[in-house]
């Protein structure tokens, strides 16, 4: 999972940190704030240690006693005194350091954005990586030996934040309350049927009962193909003739689910793209009729940006609760998966991980830092 963008991101911070050791400061070195206080430091040091010729004279002709007592309190001060920093020691420490200045940051990033580019990762989840790394490096003298590290470092942290969205507890929620309704959204092809099938398939071995509503009456294989799941499941499926009404079969469905006392009533709605207004129009009305407890959307991690883009228009016209990412198993680059959640600001729930009806992993942001390559 995510090898591609792994190896692509391995390879960028690779060539990232390469180029930043090269970047020599010189001719004279940038001066920073913490550079003024230890120059202004060491003047005030020497200006203290000055001290009058008429003091050391009338010195030498003190008592025994009273040479005694101003060694005494003499000692302190010189153990005060900072050692002087030697010629070596000074080349040493500008050698190990770099100072980046942010237009040298913005062309070394650019193999980084790069990778992440190629790999669907969003425009605005690059920004935010390039923001937080450069807080820790640009403008800071930084030790070349530690270069690798606060990369890394800053990288891990940067895409945990991706994922600092409230989650959902699906399965303490069904518990509050009878029926729970799970409206299910996406386009064509994106795999919400087998998604249903396996969510169907989860909630079971919890112990719910469940019914599903075949509201995709757009398409008459649609209908056929969730009626071959629910018969393999044994579950109840509530459906109309093509072209029927989606909205009064989830009407239908959630009915039927109160009589028998179901827990879970799980709608399947018609593929539709944000640009076609009549299925938009449709899908609306379901949500105003059957008042679903939970919206997930389901894309297709492996069209990357594409499911991002879908993810948000439906958020913008219908709202989404949650994110299912089907075929995440087969998902090389990874982009969806990084960027969906925080482009959406809605949680990733489950990634469909195969075409089994136990293939539904719950989401876990380590795993995914870890198929990064980026530790822990």
């Amino acid at each position: 999972m995510f090898k591609f963008l792994k190896d692509k991101l391995k390879e960028a911070v690779g060539k990232f940190t390469k180029r930043a050791e090269k970047e020599v400061i010189s001719g004279p070195q940038p001066i920073l704030k913490e550079d003024v206080g230890k120059i202004e430091h060491k003047i005030t040091i020497k200006k203290n240690d000055k001290k009058p010729a008429e003091e050391k004279v009338s010195k030498k002709n003190k008592s025994c006693k009273a040479k005694k007592e101003a060694t005494t309190i003499a000692e302190p001060v010189e153990e005060q005194k900072p050692k002087p920093e030697g010629f070596l020691k000074k080349v040493s420490d500008a050698l190990g350091t770099i100072i980046l200045t942010d237009k040298k940051y913005n062309e070394l990033f650019w193999e980084l954005e790069l990778a992440l580019l190629e790999n669907n990762v969003a425009a605005l989840v690059i920004e935010k990586i390039k923001s937080d790394l450069r807080a820790s490096l640009v403008s800071r003298r930084v030790s070349r030996k530690e270069l690798d590290n606060i990369v890394e470092k800053n990288l891990r942290n940067s895409i945990q934040g991706l994922f600092k969205i409230d989650g959902i507890d699906l399965i303490g929620d069904i518990k509050k309350k009878k029926p729970y309704i799970i409206l299910f959204l996406g386009v064509n092809g994106s795999g919400k049927t087998t998604t249903i099938a396996k969510l169907v398939h989860m909630l079971q071995k919890k112990g719910f009962s469940c019914v599903v509503a075949a509201c995709d009456t757009f398409r008459a294989a649609a209908i056929q193909q969730l009626e071959e799941h629910t018969l393999k499941l044994g579950v109840k499926l509530i459906k109309h003739d093509y072209g029927s009404d989606a909205a009064a079969v989830a009407f239908d469905a959630i009915e039927h689910a109160k009589s028998k006392n179901k827990d879970v009533v799980l709608i399947d709605t018609a593929g539709r793209l944000h640009s076609n207004i009549n299925l938009m129009d449709e899908l609306k009305k379901i949500i105003r009729v059957s008042k679903p407890d939970l919206k997930i959307f389901v894309g297709e991690a492996i069209t990357g940006n594409d499911c991002i883009n879908q993810a948000e228009q439906f958020n913008d016209n219908v709202g989404i609760d949650g994110i299912i990412l089907a075929k995440a198993d087969i998902d090389e680059k990874g982009g969806a998966a990084v960027s969906v959640s925080y482009v959406t600001k809605k949680p990733i729930l489950y990634l469909g991980t195969g075409q089994g009806y136990d293939d539904l992993d719950k989401f876990s942001k380590e795993k995914i830092i870890a198929n990064l390559g980026l530790g822990s």
